[in-house]
């Protein structure tokens, strides 16, 4: 078995070494980077005005890296009587060793699901919701939170953005090392990973890889891409990675 992993960094080159510690033979083709958001230099101001009880969202780990230093650079710190919600475990544990912050999050699986699933969620009529993330996309915790009788507000405290690179190239590139599994992320990276490669690379070979995905709706889009050795991670950080893959 020989590893892509597809991941942004550092997440993907930390996966590929450990891999490599267990004798596997792993290689590393981020298909996104990230970049500053557009509302840092608001968050402040937008923590600020959260009340008592109101609800914050953290809806990635680069949500903790941009923002910690956006606060620090403003002398603002994490209110202290807001609840805070992570998307799963890697995310609330980067948020509390950056904040000191109590949070929760899903345990089941790392989904906007499993996170409006919560207990604590069902009843948030007349609070705050600010939901920190990158690029827009799935609005459903927005919706739901909405539809809950929640108020809603967003700030975007980076955004991914696609790395380019030539297909033929790394179709070549990567048939020649002998790629034969493939850990993709999210929907996005796996619609780009699919559309990367000329449809010769992608019909003898991409296609035929075995596939590690970690939600099951993403494991539905691989099938209708055309994959069908898919395996769903029971999470979406590097240990559950690193648990599938062994």
């Amino acid at each position: 078995m020989t590893i892509l992993v597809t991941r942004p960094e550092p997440a993907a080159s930390e996966l590929a070494t450990r891999l490599r510690s267990l004798g596997r033979e792993a290689w590393t083709l981020p298909l996104i980077e990230f970049a500053p958001g557009s509302d840092l230099d608001r968050l402040p101001q937008q923590l600020a005005a959260l009340r008592a009880g109101d609800l914050v969202f953290l809806l990635s780990q680069q949500v903790i890296r941009h923002a910690q230093p956006a606060l620090a650079r403003h002398n603002a710190a994490w209110p202290a009587d807001v609840d805070y919600y992570a998307i799963g475990r890697s995310t609330a544990l980067a948020f509390h060793t950056a904040s000191g912050r109590h949070v929760d999050y899903p345990h089941a699986q790392e989904t906007s699901e499993a996170l409006i699933n919560l207990a604590a969620l069902q009843r948030v009529s007349g609070k705050k919701a600010l939901i920190l993330r990158g690029n827009p996309g799935r609005e459903l915790l927005a919706e739901t939170l909405s539809a809950r009788g929640a108020e809603v507000t967003f700030s975007q405290c980076y955004q991914r953005c696609h790395k380019h690179y030539d297909g033929a190239i790394e179709g070549r590139r990567w048939r020649n090392r002998g790629i034969t599994t493939l850990v993709v992320s999210s929907g996005e990276m796996l619609q780009q990973l699919f559309s990367l490669f000329p449809a010769v690379d992608r019909e003898e070979w991409l296609l035929r890889c075995r596939l590690i995905v970690v939600s099951e709706r993403l494991a539905t889009l691989a099938s209708e891409l055309g994959w069908q050795d898919i395996q769903v991670a029971d999470g979406a950080d590097n240990d559950a990675l690193l648990r599938a893959l062994r």
